[in-house]
């Protein structure tokens, strides 16, 4: 949720403590590496030892992040999630299984109700925040499998747990996200395999969203006004790093709501 959809709350305020050797020996995938949550999740995880597969759409973006580690196992690489192409890309340049994957990259809706909303819109919401993790989900379990171990940890948002935080597109697909991470957590319960995900609350990220729609827009700003604060990406990306590591060894088709206690109002 980008700051304008949270304008009143403050910022929390929080020191990361890095786990050295955390994520030693292990290739992670990371979608949206370029910004905000997606690029504080890559970063944790090569701080704490790990390889990155950092994914986005700019090369800008994914040369500066980068050039912020230099030490660090990085390999960017420029690619469409909705795009098999771009996905083969993606789980070649891990260069074998890959021990995790972040699916974080996705975009917001207009905040607009079901009769409002453009096909076009409706289309590349459900394209990136669920086909796209779909997709890459699909492509890299194979390994996973093979090697009998694997971490998934998907990002729904608290508009996956309620219908009162976003517009109809971005809210069914956040709720489908939800029940992707769901069926596959007891589907592979058994293989190794864990499938986690983390509903965000309000982020200071660069990902923006308007109120188009003069019908919804007073009712969801006053869901809004219950936001307790807003979380900085780094905090998200503790949440993630938290649920692919093997500290969650037990944890398995948790929806994890990351949201300073908004979910609980």
């Amino acid at each position: 949720m980008s700051d304008a959809a949270a304008s009143g709350p403050q910022i929390q305020e929080w020191d990361e403590k890095i786990t050295d050797g955390r994520f030693a020996g292990k290739t992670v995938i990371v979608t949206g590496a370029g910004s905000g949550i997606g690029r504080a999740t890559a970063s944790r995880i090569a701080r704490e030892g790990g390889r990155i597969v950092a994914v986005d759409v700019s090369q800008e973006r994914l040369d500066e992040f980068a050039a912020e580690l230099p030490q660090a196992a990085i390999v960017t690489i420029v690619a469409d999630i909705t795009d098999d192409a771009g996905v083969a890309a993606i789980v070649e340049a891990a260069g074998g299984p890959a021990d995790g994957l972040a699916n974080v990259a996705g975009i917001m809706d207009r905040m607009q109700p079901a009769h409002e909303v453009d096909q076009d819109v409706w289309d590349r919401v459900i394209a990136v925040n669920l086909t796209g993790t779909f997709k890459l989900m699909k492509a890299v379990i194979p390994g996973m499998l093979e090697r009998g171990s694997g971490a998934i940890v998907n990002i729904t948002s608290e508009a996956g747990l309620r219908g009162s935080a976003a517009g109809a597109a971005y809210t069914a697909s956040k709720h489908a996200v939800v029940g992707l991470t769901k069926s596959s957590a007891f589907l592979y319960a058994n293989t190794g395999l864990r499938v986690n995900a983390v509903a965000p609350g309000a982020t200071a990220t660069n990902i923006e969203s308007s109120f188009a729609s003069e019908l919804a827009a007073p009712r969801l700003q006053r869901g809004m006004a219950l936001i307790p604060s807003v979380a900085q990406a780094k905090q998200l990306a503790s949440s993630i790093g938290y649920l692919l590591s093997d500290d969650a060894t037990n944890l398995n088709g948790v929806i994890l709501p990351s949201d300073g206690g908004w979910s609980a109002a």
